[in-house]
């Protein structure tokens, strides 16, 4: 089975091949044929949910065949649940990871509670109708300073405890085994298994 992916984040799409690596042989990931070139919607949404549904609608018009789009970020208590929908603009429209967690850190400057947790929805749509959304959540500990070189994203600032360093500090492996994509993107693979005649 062929599933068509809607992102042009070349982090997310390795660890989205890689999740995939689990089921050896059931599912391919490709991304949507001239991506790029393809307008992306506006992300109106208030919630992760809502706007992974709004992207896998949107591009599973352009798709071949049945396509995911994820919306997923960084949820810190301390901050009310930012930066959240807007994780990857914390920093505004065009910002870097580096811009981003910097931002992070100067919000959380003399802040007690660092208790964060990433949080992934993914959505599966065909032809323009939602199949249905799949959950993924991974509770950490924000670092005081940046800690890894693997990963992307706020990864070098979330201290997993059950591994005892941050997600940028294991490999890709490791790190999908826990990882808010990873498990949503077990629980679509899960489904669409089961679903197979």
């Amino acid at each position: 089975m062929t599933l068509y992916c809607a992102t042009t984040n070349p982090g997310k799409l390795a660890e989205f091949r890689l999740a995939v690596g689990h089921f050896p042989g059931a599912v391919s990931i490709e991304p949507v044929p001239g991506l790029r070139e393809i307008p992306p919607p506006e992300e109106t949404g208030a919630t992760f949910e809502e706007n992974a549904i709004a992207k896998a609608v949107y591009y599973s018009h352009r798709a071949p065949g049945p396509l995911f789009a994820d919306d997923s970020g960084l949820a810190v208590d301390a901050l009310d649940g930012a930066p959240g929908i807007l994780s990857a603009r914390f920093a505004g429209p065009d910002a870097t990871d580096e811009r981003n967690n910097r931002l992070l850190l100067d919000r959380l400057s003399g802040v007690a509670d660092r208790a964060a947790r990433f949080v992934c929805v993914v959505a599966l749509a065909d032809r323009g109708e939602l199949i249905r959304t799949f959950h993924g959540v991974v509770e950490g500990v924000l670092t005081h300073s940046p800690r890894g070189s693997n990963g992307f994203g706020y990864d070098p600032l979330f201290f997993f405890p059950p591994f005892g360093c941050t997600l940028a500090e294991v490999g890709s492996d490791r790190k999908m085994t826990v990882s808010h994509r990873g498990k949503a993107l077990a629980s679509m693979l899960g489904f669409l298994l089961d679903r197979r005649p």
